[in-house]
């Protein structure tokens, strides 16, 4: 009988699952595993609720797979030796995973498949966490998009059923190999207990599975609400996509479903976030493309560029203390939740940038930390978009206006005061510039700037002029 192992990653699910399916099709037993990967473990903070969410998650993976005649090893240590010892352990003939396209993770499988091979082990791996990988989606002469919207027309022309069709993964899930052994508390994965429990945020497949059925019956208004932060837009499943608790093809699919009948607003819900989704691969495909951003900007020239390094502006923006309150109330909501509004994750990183001038790899760095969805890909397209470094990326002498953006998106301040409570008492004519309130009205409301609440940081005009004088003294180099 010829036996195999799959290796589960950022794709926690046993249903539409690419290298589950092609194991258990392939093989008469098929073993399932986990690594709690100390490669990626040991450079976290000790409280850290991504693992929280990703143990609970293993956790459902583990019951679903018994729950059909399998079971789910789970281990703790360096992926790339565990998972080599476990197929020599159990003499399956192949391993198999899904694919993984941040640079560390190829330089992990690309060793994992090397020792495995040298024991006559095969490896084989599958797409599964995007519509499309990077050599599917092409321009005319054959090279990868460096401009989001031709590339998304491609996408969209390319996307057909094939390409959103489910795999069957239960009707094989008789070939599935039980497996021994225990959970391991997080406590002994060396992590303390975060605030996820109170936050409610759902974790796993059932959390996945909730989430998307809540989303479904207010996509209709999607394109209309989504860039408001007060208001519940969004589908609130990056972190789902994130580890894979939901399938990729399963989302695109029903928006594309959704947003072909193009009726009404019904259907502009659905496009605006299957357009979302096409974003996801156009990232995905840069990083595949340019694996040099994760450390540079995409547009070379602007590697010139030359950022302050001012550690008590860096400090107030980390801490929500800029005096600009959407600015503060972002970044509030990041270190207390581990999310951010999209909207706001432009604003957030536009401001780090071009109002503080400080580096936006910092900026990244600082994401990369604190948000429970972070995804390379994601994380460094957006805030090279944000910098105007990368593909696509707003012009460098676009800069948003953080009180304009306020005024916009958060006219009435909800958003605000939720987050920075010493503005609560502010009028909504000022509360996204308290500053400008005279001196009578901040003792009267007990919102004293300055004291209270801080003074801004820096003035957003002249920030700007210096900003124009960076980016365009980078471009003459």
């Amino acid at each position: 009988m010829s036996s195999a192992l799959v290796w589960f990653r950022r794709d926690l699910r046993d249903f539409d699952h690419a290298a589950l399916h092609a194991a258990l099709t392939a093989h008469d037993s098929v073993h399932c595993a986990f690594v709690f990967d100390t490669e990626i473990l040991d450079a976290l903070p000790r409280r850290d609720r991504r693992v929280e969410f990703v143990l609970e998650s293993v956790r459902q993976l583990k019951a679903a797979l018994e729950s059909r005649g399998g079971g789910l090893h789970v281990l703790h240590g360096r992926a790339r030796e565990e998972i080599p010892r476990l197929a020599r352990r159990l003499c399956v003939a192949a391993v198999y995973a899904n694919r993984d396209y941040e640079p560390q993770a190829v330089d992990r499988d690309a060793e994992v498949e090397r020792v495995l091979g040298e024991a006559g082990i095969g490896w084989h791996s599958r797409k599964d966490q995007v519509v499309f990988e990077h050599g599917e989606v092409l321009t005319g002469s054959g090279t990868a998009f460096s401009v989001f919207t031709p590339y998304k027309n491609a996408w969209l022309k390319k996307l057909t059923p094939f390409f959103v069709r489910p795999y069957p993964v239960r009707k094989y899930a008789s070939r599935l190999a039980p497996a021994k052994g225990v959970l391991p508390a997080l406590a002994e994965l060396g992590f303390e207990t975060t605030n996820l429990a109170e936050l409610a945020i759902p974790a796993g497949m059932a959390g996945g599975l909730k989430l998307f059925g809540e989303f479904k019956r207010r996509i209709n208004e999607y394109a209309q609400r989504r860039d408001f932060p007060a208001l519940k837009g969004p589908s609130y499943l990056s972190v789902h996509l994130r580890f894979g608790t939901v399938s990729i093809r399963e989302l695109a699919g029903y928006a594309w479903q959704q947003g072909s009948a193009g009726v009404g607003k019904g259907g502009a819900g659905a496009a605006a976030w299957l357009s979302e989704l096409a974003w996801r691969d156009f990232y995905f495909m840069v990083l595949a493309a340019r694996p040099d951003v994760v450390d540079g900007a995409f547009r070379r020239e602007f590697n010139a560029l030359k950022f302050d390094r001012n550690e008590l502006l860096w400090q107030a923006w980390c801490e929500g203390a800029t005096g600009y309150p959407l600015v503060d109330a972002a970044m509030r909501q990041l270190n207390s939740t581990g999310y951010m509004h999209n909207r706001l994750r432009m604003v957030a990183a536009s401001f780090l940038v071009k109002d503080l001038g400080l580096d936006w790899r910092r900026g990244e760095r600082y994401f990369a930390q604190q948000l429970n969805d972070f995804d390379l890909a994601a994380n460094n397209g957006g805030w090279q978009w944000a910098a105007s470094t990368g593909c696509d990326a707003q012009p460098y002498f676009r800069i948003f206006n953080p009180v304009t953006q306020s005024e916009r998106f958060d006219a009435e301040g909800r958003f605000i005061r939720k987050y920075v409570p010493e503005l609560a008492r502010v009028a909504a004519k000022f509360v996204h510039a308290p500053w400008r309130m005279d001196a009578g009205e901040q003792v009267r409301i007990g919102c004293v700037i300055g004291c209270d609440y801080p003074a801004p940081v820096v003035d957003h005009a002249a920030a700007r002029t210096r900003t124009l004088k960076r980016y365009a003294a980078a471009r003459t180099r």
